[in-house]
């Protein structure tokens, strides 16, 4: 529980609750640790769930499989990263996404219906404030990807991803979470087209690729 406890604390979700504190929050709340091996589902589409999800170790990924078979990444989650949350303060609706573990991972369940509780203890308020900051800053990831894939040809879609990548990390070199088919999920298109455009991007000097690691230029050579 120690170390649990350490772990806890440096997640956005715990943030300002002293380990005595969030001791009596996991208490109240009720909790459950699973592990999950790489490629398995962790929730799926059309799950109903009653808990919020706290990734402890490794990294999931959310996405939308549709009717047709169709994939695309949402988002990539690591550790100390939430999700499910929504669907877990809303009981009855459905998942509408599914959440598979990226890498192997384990997952730390927590009831939401204390969460709900009008009378829920002081410890457990300040994890639902927590929450909804949580929330907020998902939302923006959410519009940000909408952002991306706004552009109408892949390599607007790349070049919007790429360089907001840099100016949040404040330098032209970096590294992406996602490998080569999970940013064609996230942008929503073809593996294959991606890599070709990569490819031309590269060859112009606008960019040199290593699997997810990447220097943009500004100029081209020439």
């Amino acid at each position: 529980m120690t170390q649990l406890l350490k772990t806890l604390g440096r997640t956005a979700l715990f943030r300002g609750l002293s380990e005595e504190e969030a001791e009596k929050a996991l208490s109240c709340l009720g909790t459950q640790r699973r592990c999950y091996a790489k490629g398995e589902a962790v929730l799926r589409a059309g799950d109903h769930v009653g808990s919020v999800a706290l990734v402890l170790s490794g990294s999931v990924c959310i996405e939308n499989n549709d009717a047709w078979g169709n994939k695309s990444v949402l988002d990539r989650l690591g550790p100390g990263q939430v999700f499910a949350e929504t669907y877990a303060c809303v009981p009855g609706e459905p998942m509408m996404v599914s959440v598979v573990a990226a890498e192997r991972a384990e997952i730390l369940f927590l009831r939401a219906a204390p969460l709900l509780d009008e009378q829920a203890p002081p410890a457990v308020q300040r994890l639902v404030r927590n929450l909804l900051s949580v929330s907020a800053q998902k939302n923006l990831i959410l519009s940000r990807r909408m952002f991306h894939i706004s552009a109408k040809t892949i390599r607007g879609r790349l070049q919007s991803y790429l360089s907001d990548q840099a100016a949040r990390r404040g330098r032209q070199e970096f590294d992406i979470p996602f490998d080569r088919q999970q940013l064609a999920d996230y942008l929503g298109v073809d593996r294959s087209a991606l890599s070709a455009e990569l490819g031309r991007m590269q060859r112009e000097g606008l960019l040199r690729v290593r699997k997810n690691h990447f220097v943009l230029s500004a100029e081209k050579d020439g």
